[in-house]
C-alpha cells in the first residue's frame, strides 16, 4: 500500500507545483491542477482495485506515450534507461563493437562492421552469425537486448561464439570494446575527375567540421564541382545545419530562424564564419526521407540560388525539439518551435495542432502551398518540404526483387560468394559476369520465390466482384487465360529483371570486402540521381538555367 500512496503523493505533488507558479492565465493553471489531481486518483483507484495486477511504471508509460502522441510525432519522454541510446542519437557516439546486428531469418547476423572498428580488426565480416555473448544464447533474444550485451564501456572485453559460412566450427573470438564515433560523413571520394562526392548521413556534434574536411579533401584531389547526398538524412541539430550551410554561404546571411511560444526562444541563426567555397558548383541529393536539418540545409542553399537540388521532394519537418530534464534522471524531448529558412517559407507538411473529427492528419494540399521567392526571383512553396530542381522518381521495385530481398537470398548469395573468392576488383570496377549470374539462379532453385503481382492480386478481386454479381461463369475462361499469362511472364522475371538484380548483388558482393565506402562507390554507374547529378554539373549552360528558372510545387 506504501507504493500506492507514494505514487498518489507524487503527482499531487507535481499539480501542486505547476498551481504555485500561477499569475497570469491562473484559470489555465488550476485546469492543469485539476486534471492532474484527476489523474493521480483515477491511478490509485485502478491500482487498488483492478481485478489483475498492474504495473504501475507500464500503466503511468503508456499513460504518458498516448499523451505525447496526441500532440506530434517528435515529443517524446526518454526514461532512464533510454538516455544512453539517446546520447548516441545527438553525439553519435557509444561503447562497443562497431558492427550493425540484426536479426535474418532468426539469425542474429554481423550486416556491417565500421571500418577500423574493433569488429573489423578482430577479424569480423559481414555474414557472420553471432550465437553467442559471455556465453549466453542469443536464440531467443530480440535486436535490443543483443545490442545492450555488446555495448559496454570502452576497454572492457567481450567474447563473441560466431559461426562463419563455409567454416565447420563456430569459432570464439575476443573483442575489447572501444569508443565508438558514427561518422556524419560515412564516404567521400570522387565520382569523376573533376566531380567530388560526398555523405552527409546525420547531423551530430561535428558534423560541420567533417563536411568541411572531406571539402577541403576532395578539392585536393582534383575536386572543380561537389554533389551533397542528403538523401535519407533524418537531421539532426540544428546549429550543424547552420555550421554547414555556412560553408558554401557568405558570412552574415540569415540560415534559419525559429518561432516559439516562448518569445525569448525566438532566434535568427546567422551564418557567423568565413565559407569554405561560394563559388564551387554544388548539387544537393535530396529524397521523400531528407528531414528537418538536412531540409535546413537544402532550404538555405536553394533560397539563395547556391545549389541545384536533384531528387525527391524531401519530407517537410519544419519542427524545432529541445531536451527538459525531468525527475529521476529522464527527460523530455519536446517540440518548441517552428523554423523558417531564408526565404520565409517554413515548410511543415502536417499541422499536427489542427486534426480531422476522427483523429486524422493530412498534408497540406499543394493547391494551399504559399509562394516565396529565392534570392534571384525563383518562385518556391512552403508548407510540404522542399522541391527539386531536377526531379528524380523512385522507381518502382519489381515483385521479384521484394522476394529475393526479403528472404535474404542476395545477402546470402553474397556470403557465399565472398567465401569462394578471396579478391575482386575495384568497387568502382567489380562487375557480376553472366556466368556468375547463372550460378545464382541456380542458387535459387529449390528457393520460395513465390510472390502475388498486383495483376494477380486484381484478378482475385475480380473474381471476387464476379462472384457476388453471378457473372463469374461467363468471364472465368478470359480470367484464366490471363492468369496463366502472367504466370508464364513471372517464370521470366529472373531474366527480366536481370540488370536490376545484378545491380543489388554487385553493391552487396563489394560490400564484403570494401564495406561501406565500397557500397557507396558500388552504386556510381547505376544511381539515377548521382548520374543526373553529373549530368547538371557537366552542363553549365544548365546549370545556371535551372538557378534562375522557378522550381515547380
Amino acid at each position: 500500500m506504501l507504493k500506492k500512496t507514494f505514487a498518489g503523493l507524487l503527482v499531487a505533488g507535481a499539480a501542486y507545483g505547476l498551481f504555485a507558479f500561477k499569475g497570469e492565465g491562473s484559470e489555465r493553471y488550476f485546469d492543469i491542477a485539476k486534471n492532474l489531481d484527476i489523474f493521480a486518483t483515477l491511478f490509485k483507484e485502478v491500482n487498488t482495485y483492478y481485478v489483475d495486477e498492474v504495473a504501475p511504471s507500464k500503466l503511468v508509460r503508456t499513460g504518458i506515450d498516448a499523451m505525447l502522441k496526441s500532440l506530434d510525432p517528435y515529443t517524446n519522454y526518454i526514461p532512464e534507461d533510454d538516455i544512453e541510446d539517446f546520447r548516441t542519437m545527438t553525439t553519435g557516439q557509444y561503447g562497443g563493437i562497431g558492427a550493425l546486428v540484426g536479426k535474418r531469418d532468426g539469425r542474429i547476423i554481423v550486416s556491417l562492421p565500421h571500418e577500423g572498428s574493433p569488429a573489423q580488426k578482430a577479424g569480423l565480416i559481414i555474414g557472420d552469425e553471432i550465437l553467442k555473448i559471455d556465453g549466453i544464447d542469443l536464440s531467443k533474444k530480440n535486436d535490443n537486448e543483443v545490442s545492450k550485451l555488446l555495448k559496454g564501456q570502452a576497454g572492457t572485453t567481450v567474447k563473441l561464439e560466431i559461426k562463419r559460412f563455409g567454416v565447420e566450427k563456430p569459432m570464439l573470438v575476443d573483442l575489447t570494446r572501444a569508443n565508438i564515433q558514427i561518422n556524419n560523413v560515412p564516404y567521400y571520394g570522387m565520382v569523376t575527375p573533376e566531380i567530388g562526392y560526398l555523405q552527409l548521413s546525420g547531423f551530430t556534434v561535428d558534423a560541420g567540421r567533417e563536411v568541411h574536411n572531406a571539402v577541403v579533401k576532395l578539392k585536393e584531389q582534383g575536386a572543380k564541382k561537389v554533389i551533397l547526398d542528403l538523401r535519407d538524412n533524418p537531421g539532426g541539430l540544428l546549429n550543424e545545419s547552420v555550421n554547414i550551410s555556412n560553408l558554401f554561404l557568405p558570412r552574415g546571411k540569415d540560415i534559419v530562424s525559429t518561432k516559439s511560444k516562448v518569445a525569448d526562444w525566438n532566434k535568427m541563426y546567422k551564418a557567423l564564419d568565413e565559407p569554405l567555397d561560394v563559388q564551387m558548383p554544388l548539387v544537393v541529393l535530396t529524397s521523400s526521407n531528407s528531414a528537418s536539418a538536412a531540409e535546413i540545409v537544402a532550404g538555405a542553399l536553394q533560397d539563395y540560388d547556391r545549389a541545384v537540388l536533384v531528387g525527391e521532394r524531401t519530407f517537410g519537418k519544419g519542427l524545432v525539439q529541445m531536451t527538459r530534464p525531468l525527475s529521476y534522471n529522464s527527460q523530455l524531448k519536446v517540440t518548441t518551435a517552428k523554423y523558417y529558412i531564408p526565404s520565409g517559407r517554413c515548410i511543415q507538411a502536417i499541422d499536427y495542432a489542427h486534426r480531422a473529427a476522427d483523429g486524422s492528419l493530412h498534408k497540406t494540399p499543394d493547391s494551399l502551398r504559399v509562394a516565396f521567392k529565392t534570392a534571384s526571383g525563383r518562385v518556391v512553396y512552403d508548407g510540404g518540404g522542399i522541391s527539386p530542381d531536377v526531379e528524380v522518381k523512385e522507381q518502382p521495385v519489381p515483385d521479384i526483387i521484394r522476394k529475393l530481398v526479403s528472404k535474404n537470398y542476395i545477402f546470402d548469395y553474397a556470403t557465399r560468394f565472398r567465401a569462394a573468392n578471396p579478391t575482386i576488383a575495384s568497387a568502382k570496377d567489380f562487375r557480376l559476369s553472366d556466368a556468375e549470374y547463372q550460378k545464382f539462379v541456380t542458387f535459387l532453385n529449390g528457393k520460395d520465390i513465390s510472390y502475388s503481382t498486383d495483376v494477380e492480386k486484381a484478378l482475385d478481386d475480380m473474381i471476387k466482384k464476379a462472384k457476388e454479381d453471378k457473372h463469374y461463369d461467363e468471364v472465368k475462361g478470359d480470367i484464366e487465360q490471363i492468369r496463366k499469362k502472367v504466370a508464364a511472364n513471372k517464370g521470366n522475371d529472373l531474366m527480366r529483371f536481370k540488370p536490376e538484380i545484378v545491380e543489388l548483388l554487385e553493391q552487396e558482393i563489394v560490400s564484403r570486402y570494401y564495406l561501406q565506402k565500397g557500397l557507396v562507390e558500388a552504386t556510381f554507374n547505376d544511381d539515377k540521381n548521382i548520374v543526373a547529378a553529373v549530368e547538371v554539373l557537366n552542363n553549365p549552360t544548365k546549370y545556371q538555367s535551372l538557378l534562375s528558372t522557378s522550381t515547380k510545387k
